[in-house]
């Protein structure tokens, strides 16, 4: 691990004006977790290029940077005009907005909330929900990992939501962390709690946004907990700045007859990672990880996943997609994981990387780690450019060069976006796609 002057002191800092302004919150069990964590991460330190893990991506302007948490009650300059861009046309949400890690009460709308609980987690904390303190930190673990150690450490706030059982929840739940502008350089640390119970369903939409060019640094946890025979679909669309930092863990627990879909796309920021793991640790249980990355100039995007199948006759397909120009760098590694009792798995995983310029690279590193007998897994990587026939046809239709690249490139990325379930938020990926892609070339 890295230690380097820097990395830990200003944490170290950090952490010991967080427990002053805690007060009598220093007393409670989540500030023994929150102790505990932080010895962790003390122990840890911060991961470097010598770590298989980390082999291909230089975390060094991360680490090195001396960010500042704001613990108090942050000042918001966001209006509901700022955030009206990346709201969902022609659609019902509830609405709960973070600005700069903290909630927004102006901000979100929450009215009409039926049978289910939505709120900060600093609030069902504060109020010793139970179901807070049975689940919370007990899935994405902090004692081999820097950044969720760093997360659990600094642990303020972020979304809780239960679904009771059979429940559907008709609205989609859309949760934006909206990083405001700031003079300084500001570190926030979101953490989410979702439990759905048996025979309930729900649609979640996570969106990261950076108003301002400012150089932040966004370090979000997610927990996701599946019962029995529940149904989730879940949409992450990270969009922040070009100057930001983005390092996101997602850990996912699922029971018997259980169905987790994750739609992941990634379109902004200059250092972005996101860990995904999802543990099939009932029978019959299904998860489908779906993701589409953009990314130019000099953008770095890293995925890690982890498909871990513990109980028999259970699915997991997953599909990534790149779309790297100029020199940007790309890893993903993707891990299915086969345990000896998971008899009956059905797993398929493939990565698809497009390159639009010869500086551009993808290192990619799919992986099979089977322990079953009775198992159909398959996986693959590819990484290519434009096929140069396919463009000679267009051009030979009578399209101009840069619209069939642009044409191409479309089709490529459709397969992810048409695997959106709602509307709405399909529509908005949409748009946000075309925004991005100008001319057969991604602009920022």
């Amino acid at each position: 691990m890295n230690n380097s002057i820097n990395d830990i002191k200003q944490y170290q800092e950090n952490f010991e004006m967080l427990e002053k302004q805690l007060n009598g919150g220093t007393k409670t069990t989540l500030h023994k977790v929150r102790k505990q964590a932080f010895s962790d991460f003390q122990k840890l330190g911060f991961p470097d290029k010598r770590q298989e893990e980390w082999r291909f991506t230089d975390i060094s302007p991360v680490i090195n940077k001396q960010f500042i948490s704001l613990q108090g009650e942050t000042e918001t300059k966001i209006t509901n005009n700022d955030i009206a861009p990346y709201l969902f046309k022609d659609a019902e949400n509830y609405q709960i907005v973070f600005v700069d890690g903290r909630f927004s009460p102006e901000l979100s709308h929450l009215d009409g909330l039926k049978n289910i609980q939505l709120e900060s987690l600093y609030t069902a904390s504060k109020n010793k929900n139970n179901l807070v303190e049975q689940e919370l930190a007990k899935h994405a673990s902090f004692d081999k990992n820097s950044f969720s150690a760093l997360n659990t450490a600094f642990l303020l706030d972020g979304t809780f939501l239960y679904v009771p059982p059979n429940t559907i929840v008709e609205k989609t739940v859309h949760i934006l962390y909206i990083s405001q502008m700031h003079s300084r350089e500001i570190v926030s640390h979101p953490r989410n709690l979702f439990i759905i119970d048996e025979n309930s369903q729900v649609n979640i939409v996570e969106s990261y946004i950076g108003l301002g060019q400012n150089l932040y640094f966004t370090n979000p946890v997610s927990e996701i907990i599946l019962k029995d025979n529940a149904v989730v679909d879940h949409y992450k669309i990270q969009q922040e700045t070009t100057s930001a930092y983005h390092i996101a863990i997602q850990a996912v627990h699922q029971q018997r007859n259980s169905h987790f879909s994750s739609h992941s796309f990634s379109f902004g920021g200059s250092i972005v990672r996101n860990e995904i793991t999802a543990v099939l640790d009932g029978e019959g249980s299904e998860s489908i990880l779906n993701g589409l990355y953009l990314a130019n100039e000099d953008q770095i995007t890293d995925t890690h996943t982890v498909i871990d199948h513990a109980a028999p006759h259970c699915n997991s397909h997953e599909l990534y997609k790149g779309i790297l120009d100029d020199t940007a760098r790309a890893v993903f590694s993707g891990k299915i994981h086969v345990r000896k009792p998971a008899q009956k798995t059905d797993a398929i995983q493939s990565n698809q990387n497009l390159l639009l310029s010869d500086q551009a690279v993808v290192d990619t590193k799919p992986q099979l780690e089977i322990f079953a007998d009775d198992v159909r897994c398959t996986h693959g990587g590819t990484v290519g450019q434009l096929d140069k026939n396919g463009l000679d046809y267009l051009r030979s239709r009578g399209i101009e060069k840069d619209q069939a690249k642009n044409m191409m490139i479309h089709a490529f990325a459709e397969e992810i976006v048409q695997k959106i379930k709602s509307q709405p938020v399909q529509n908005y990926v949409i748009d946000l796609l075309h925004k991005k892609l100008e001319d057969g070339h991604i602009v920022t």
